[in-house]
């Protein structure tokens, strides 16, 4: 729950400020963790009492949470204006399940950009389908025209801005305008950019999804998701949540508020490299396109430099010949990239990515093979450096 008393704070002070009001910290910096299944009641009379609220704060059972949860989803809530609460789950595809859960019934359709997360298609096209709900994909550039494509069961658009293996910025303004005239709910996978370079229910989205797991705990250590809804939503948010017994843990919950503390300047470190980065890519004879939002190439650049605020350490770059040996050939001479999923920890990651193979309503023009590459909070130069080397081990597997 978002503490709307509180003057408007710049962000590196919501980061280090929120979700530490002395009801959840007592006289302490952080949060203490409360481990506890059970809440004792002082009378019967108490008892009865829970059982009528419903709200953060109010001891209940585990499963509601404690102080050092609820102060987490408090610091989520206040980084996004306009919130009314904000729900964690145990990892991002949790955050998103649970929340199209809340919004979506048998018979439904939901609407799902082409550039999803492949959980996200998953979760779509094998749960969503046995539960009787239909799922279509649109183009990631559609912007408002996605209007044509509802019917009197469009209930839901699921977006993601940029396409975490594609890059492509969505007019998610345009989008969300034309879902609320059809009455449409409008949920955005929010995990690139987090409300700190895109404030997702300012722009007119209804549920913005984030894996913490990547920038707000920013130490790879810790599975973490969070949905964040205003006044409209949060009911159901809330209770499909507790119906489904979505929980997290509260040493989880303290490593992820602690990590959340540093947000703000890790962000920055993050995005100056990897832009060092980008543009030092584009320069390379091996490298055909560089897929980052914040590169005049990249699709939908014109809308990231409207929207956003800044930009993330996590993009792709097109190698511009090749096949998928030269490019193992590639990441796997890297010394100083991990070969991994996930990203917006302090590493630095590689990651082969073959988006045609996800697409079903738009075609993949790139014809190279294409790396993910994840930033992290090493110097820029000892990366270039060991890309460098990359690119070394690249042209010898071609030549052969």
């Amino acid at each position: 729950m978002a503490d709307s008393d509180n003057p408007k704070k710049a962000p590196a002070t919501q980061a280090v400020s929120g979700g530490r009001r002395k009801q959840w910290t007592e006289a302490v910096v952080n949060p203490p963790v409360w481990r506890a299944s059970t809440h004792l009641y002082d009378s019967v009379e108490d008892l009865k009492t829970g059982l009528k609220t419903n709200e953060d704060g109010r001891f209940f059972y585990g499963r509601r949470g404690s102080p050092t949860q609820w102060s987490l989803a408090d610091a989520l809530s206040e980084m996004e204006p306009g919130a009314a609460g904000t729900m964690l789950y145990p990892s991002g595809v949790a955050a998103i399940s649970s929340a199209l859960l809340s919004v979506l019934n048998p018979g439904d359709e939901v609407l799902l950009t082409d550039s999803s997360y492949d959980p996200s298609r998953s979760f779509a096209d094998a749960f969503l389908k046995r539960m009787g709900v239909t799922a279509h994909y649109y183009d990631p550039m559609i912007g408002g025209d996605i209007a044509e494509l509802f019917t009197d069961k469009t209930k839901a658009i699921l977006m993601e801005s940029p396409g975490s293996l594609t890059f492509e910025v969505q007019d998610i303004p345009a989008i969300c305008a034309a879902a609320k005239k059809a009455n449409i709910v409008t949920l955005l996978d929010n995990t690139w950019a987090t409300s700190r370079f895109f404030p997702a229910l300012e722009k007119g989205v209804d549920i913005s999804i984030i894996a913490a797991t990547k920038y707000i705990v920013g130490h790879s250590d810790v599975m973490m998701g969070a949905a964040t809804t205003h006044k409209k939503y949060w009911t159901k948010l809330r209770r499909t949540a507790q119906q489904l017994g979505q929980v997290v843990s509260p040493d989880d919950a303290y490593l992820t508020a602690r990590g959340l503390r540093t947000l703000e300047v890790r962000l920055k470190q993050h995005e100056a490299s990897a832009l060092t980065i980008a543009h030092w890519l584009k320069d390379r004879p091996e490298v055909g396109a560089v897929l980052h939002p914040a590169l005049p190439e990249c699709p939908g650049h014109e809308t990231w430099k409207r929207d956003f605020l800044g930009s993330s350490g996590l993009f792709s770059f097109e190698l511009s010949k090749g096949d998928e040996e030269t490019r193992a050939a590639f990441i796997d001479a890297l010394s100083m990239f991990g070969i991994g999923y996930s990203w917006g920890g302090f590493e630095s990651l590689a990651l082969p990515v073959d988006p045609a193979k996800y697409r079903t309503a738009t075609n993949w023009t790139l014809t190279g093979p294409l790396v993910r590459l994840n930033i992290g909070l090493e110097d820029p130069d000892d990366l270039m450096a060991d890309l460098a080397k990359g690119f070394e081990a690249y042209n010898k597997a071609q030549s052969c």
